[in-house]
């Protein structure tokens, strides 16, 4: 599984996720920072598209700042290729992450408790009011890559 993050903050959440699944961290690569969710679709388009078709087997998580847009997440997942949509997984906070910096800690310890709620198949940190939103996407989520990673 990969993992683009639009910014510092989510490539810190990512991080926590991926170091609390430590049995399995090698299946999880954090990429660099895009620089914005407009820039992590096209880093995804140029960069990963090719490889996911060669690799029947990659799955990819684009994470990306909602900033209160609803129509976001539909808007960047009409731009992922159909053959890859089953593959492909757009998560991210409501508003930005350091909102939920300040209710939850740090971003490791929030990638952390996300680990844990899909290891545990919970939703205690995935039903905050900034990440509930991603509820159809996390079920998607735990489906596909769950039984890899946990």
């Amino acid at each position: 599984m990969f993992v683009l993050p639009e910014d510092d903050a989510n490539r810190q959440i990512a991080i926590g996720f991926a170091i609390a699944v430590t049995m399995q961290f090698r299946q999880i690569h954090v990429l660099p920072v895009a620089g914005g969710w407009t820039q992590v679709l096209e880093r995804f388009l140029s960069d990963q598209v090719v490889d996911m078709e060669a690799c029947p087997d990659r799955y990819m998580v684009l994470l990306i700042d909602l900033d209160g847009i609803g129509q976001r997440l539909s808007e960047a997942g009409s731009r992922i290729p159909d053959p890859l949509k089953e593959r492909v997984f757009i998560l991210g906070v409501w508003s930005e992450p350091e909102e939920l910096k300040k209710t939850l800690g740090s971003y490791e310890a929030i990638g952390s408790s996300l680990a844990r709620d899909c290891r545990e198949g919970t939703d205690a940190t995935w039903d905050h009011h900034l990440l509930r939103h991603n509820a159809g996407e996390l079920a998607r989520l735990r489906k596909h890559v769950g039984p890899i990673l946990f």
